[in-house]
């Protein structure tokens, strides 16, 4: 007893993202709006700020060795 029509349609999706990037990909939906892709993030891009990661890193050094020298 199988069901027919229960699936719905696949299309191909154009993906817009707000940098002006667009690229097609297979969705349910026609067109796919996003704010952020992989042109833009700065992950991706390679903008990503170490400095902001070495500071959150000396952090957890600290409260790492306060805890340790609590023991």
């Amino acid at each position: 007893m199988a069901k027919e029509n229960i699936h719905p349609e696949y299309n191909q999706a154009t993906v817009t993202c707000n940098c002006g990037n667009t690229f097609t990909t297979g969705s349910t939906k026609k067109s796919i709006h996003v704010e952020i892709c992989s042109k833009c993030h700065p992950f991706y891009t390679g903008a990503q700020k170490a400095a902001s990661a070495k500071g959150r890193i000396d952090k957890f050094n600290k409260k790492l060795e306060k805890a340790s020298s609590k023991k």
